[in-house]
């Protein structure tokens, strides 16, 4: 099956169906295009995600299964809820947006590499200016030591990346992220692809028409009006 070539000129172009994703690699499913405000939301609305090396052209994805996570379906560990309440952490929201993104962006020790490239970061802090993009954040001792960012779409959640400098420090801003958002009334948190420590905290993989046919409802729907004024 030919991949779809995007056009970088028409931000608003619609992405093709997911049925047309090749299955290897799993879910490749456009190619090209750019990455303004209007054509990640768009993406994230109907199914895809960027993904791509520094060098590389601009690859959308849309694999199947999808890993998800339903806030009520939550898991905390004995030990992790242990580390909960003894309150090691401070809890903070779209504080150091700048800084959750970049230390995502830092190179992995398996690879030495990373995914979230320079226009990667940019466009995502656009997406944060603009209200859409969020971090939710684990402070000690007045330092940042993890976080996670991810896309507010209706009543789904896009998570996006994750990082921890020191124990438990990105499970924690999990936990708490996802408590909130089951408060506001968020239906659905987007994991993307499987992973152990995902599924750990209580997340599932999906078929990709599920997932398609939830966001198409969810995203339309506005979560509770307090949502992320706190």
């Amino acid at each position: 099956m030919q991949l779809s070539v995007l056009d970088p000129l028409r931000p608003g172009q619609a992405f093709p169906p997911l049925e047309r994703a090749l299955t290897e690699p799993n879910g490749l499913l456009a190619i090209g295009g750019c990455l303004s405000p209007r054509r990640l939301v768009n993406a994230y609305r109907h199914g895809a995600f960027p993904w791509f090396n520094p060098g590389e052209p601009i690859l959308w994805w849309s694999p199947d299964p999808r890993l998800v996570l339903f806030p009520q379906s939550l898991n905390v560990s004995r030990s992790l809820a242990k580390t909960l309440r003894r309150g090691h952490f401070e809890i903070r929201r779209d504080t150091a947006f700048a800084e959750v993104i970049e230390a995502c962006a830092a190179p992995r020790r398996e690879d030495g590499g990373t995914w979230i490239t320079d226009d990667m970061r940019a466009a995502y802090q656009t997406l944060h200016q603009l209200g859409v993009a969020h971090s939710w954040e684990t402070w000690q001792n007045g330092e940042l030591v993890g976080g996670l960012y991810g896309l507010a779409i209706g009543r789904v959640f896009f998570g996006e990346s994750m990082f921890h400098r020191a124990t438990d420090a990105s499970k924690v801003a999990f936990v708490d992220l996802v408590r909130h958002l089951d408060s506001w009334g968020y239906q659905l948190i987007d994991c993307q692809v499987s992973s152990d420590h995902l599924l750990s905290l209580g997340a599932e993989d999906i078929p990709r028409r599920e997932f398609a046919a939830a966001l198409a409802v969810l995203c339309k729907q506005a979560p509770h009006p307090q949502a992320w004024q706190i």
